[in-house]
């Protein structure tokens, strides 16, 4: 048990390496590791710790953010934005994959109403909310929009038919966003109301036929009885309440955890920028 966890471990620390690679930090601490930036300044404008002015005169850094960032006045929110943004991408990648390996699990197990009123549901909520909120965030990169992404998410609930203005990504994305809205409010029922049925209907159909008598009561079909009725008194009874307390406990703690998961990456960057801003002082 003493190395339990450490596989665990080791993927943490390749991912925190990774994580490094890709902002080009070491602690907090920039460096060069492909060579020099690709831009160099053009006039003396760029020199006042700003990115205007500068130039490209080599070929795009290789691999992570560009080191010209690091030192001006646009690395705060420059750097500040893609790592939140990174945060919820990652985090939501990763809530993905554990509502897919219980599918897998339900598969394993050979448990279809955990496939039909668990994994669909919960993918369905999921990806209605946070990963449209991804996709926005890869559509506002791809595209350079100033649209502002809190004022999407938020009057998404609060305004689903109020037009979009300049916040505006994509033809079309009013309608998407209601029709997603409607799933997201559809698979919350969906998850807690039809399996606490079919569980007590699986039983009833189970037990059914128990408290029949046989027709003919020779030795061999009382001892077969009194033998089926031993048995039977050790299954514990179906309590349907506690089946759906139960359900109700499971779907209220997935839709929390949805929103209350993604701020927790949120709040994982925002201690990684306070450190941030404790070396930089």
């Amino acid at each position: 048990m003493t190395f339990g966890g450490r596989y665990v471990i080791m993927m943490m620390s390749l991912f925190s390496i990774y994580t490094g690679l890709v902002y080009n930090e070491f602690f907090s601490v920039p460096f060069e590791l492909f060579g020099r930036s690709a831009y160099a300044c053009r006039d003396l404008s760029c020199r006042d710790a700003t990115t205007v002015g500068l130039i490209k005169v080599r070929d795009t850094y290789p691999f992570g953010v560009d080191p010209a960032w690091h030192g001006s006045r646009s690395e705060l929110p420059f750097l500040n934005s893609l790592k939140m943004k990174m945060s919820i991408l990652l985090g939501v990648a990763q809530m993905n994959l554990g509502i897919i390996l219980s599918y897998f699990n339900a598969i394993f197990f050979r448990n279809s109403l955990n496939v039909w009123f668990q994994f669909i549901p919960q993918m369905i909520f999921l990806n209605s909310l946070f990963g449209y909120l991804s996709f926005l965030i890869i559509v506002k990169w791809s595209t350079g929009s100033q649209a502002d992404l809190y004022h999407i998410l938020i009057y998404m609930f609060l305004s689903p038919t109020d037009e979009l203005g300049e916040n505006q990504l994509f033809p079309g994305q009013k309608i998407t966003q209601q029709v997603l809205l409607l799933l997201a409010l559809v698979s919350v029922p969906w998850m807690l109301l039809p399996k606490p049925f079919l569980l007590k209907r699986q039983h009833e159909n189970r037990h059914q036929g128990q408290s029949y008598a046989p027709l003919e009561s020779t030795d061999e079909t009382l001892l077969s009885v009194a033998n089926h009725d031993s048995h039977g008194h050790d299954h514990e009874e179906f309590e349907f309440s506690e089946v759906f307390v139960h359900q109700l406990i499971h779907t209220i703690e997935f839709v929390l955890g949805a929103v209350s998961n993604t701020a927790s990456y949120l709040r994982l960057w925002a201690l990684r920028y306070v450190i941030s801003n404790l070396i930089d002082a």
